[in-house]
């Protein structure tokens, strides 16, 4: 079955780097668009940065622009999120998801159908 597993979490400091991955299995990778999408505490979920089934396009919140870099290994079925320059409001649950149709990019939560379990950020001095 599809199965999507986050790391790379951890404490960083304000102006800091942290870069996430996201390991995915039961799918073939390769055909499906990918995105990144985060809940900070007490609030609603958040969609930060989507990718293409082949690395071709990109999209980024613009909260995140100029500063975080959304990237895929297609050959080794991983996604990635590089994050510099992290500010302390991006403090959150960082989240992998799948998008439901094959070649397909979407800035929509509702059109991926496949979550990880999460991998926490927290950006704090």
């Amino acid at each position: 079955q599809v199965q999507l597993v986050e790391s790379g979490g951890g404490l960083a400091q304000p102006g800091g780097s942290l870069r996430l991955s996201c390991i995915a299995s039961g799918f073939t990778f390769s055909n499906y668009g990918m995105s990144w999408t985060r809940q900070a505490p007490g609030k609603g979920l958040e969609w930060v940065s989507a990718i293409y089934s082949d690395g071709s396009d990109t999209y980024y919140a613009d909260f995140v622009k100029g500063r975080f870099t959304i990237s895929r290994d297609n050959a080794n079925n991983t996604l990635y999120l590089q994050m510099n320059s992290l500010k302390p409001e991006d403090t959150a649950m960082y989240y992998c998801a799948k998008v439901a149709k094959p070649h397909h990019i979407s800035t929509h939560r509702s059109e991926y159908d496949y979550w990880g379990q999460g991998t926490q950020v927290t950006v704090s001095s």
